[in-house]
């Protein structure tokens, strides 16, 4: 879990999570999407990689990224844990 909200606090990371929300992508699109150089985009492929965020799957000459819901849903679980929140009813508002 420490290592997912590790992955999580990069707002580049966040980022990249945000463009696999509509589907796996190339780690070459990703790349293109950010103006920094190809190892600084692989080690945060990495980071999320690590921390179960993401899944890679080669595709020919090249790397695919899919984002991984379970590692996702097992966050924001523990999220509303946290507050009190039941996970069936999100807007509902913890106890005070």
């Amino acid at each position: 879990m420490n290592a997912l909200f590790k992955a999580l606090s990069h707002p580049v990371r966040r980022r990249i999570i945000e463009m696999l929300r509509k589907g796996p992508l190339a780690s070459g699109d990703i790349a293109a999407a950010f103006d920094m150089s190809w190892p600084t985009i692989t080690g945060h492929l990495n980071a999320l990689k690590e921390a179960g965020l993401v899944s890679p799957e080669r595709d020919g000459a090249s790397i695919r990224y899919r984002l991984e819901i379970s590692a996702v849903e097992e966050a924001l679980a523990f999220l509303l844990a946290m507050t009190g929140a039941r996970a069936e009813d999100p807007k509902e508002e913890a106890p005070r």
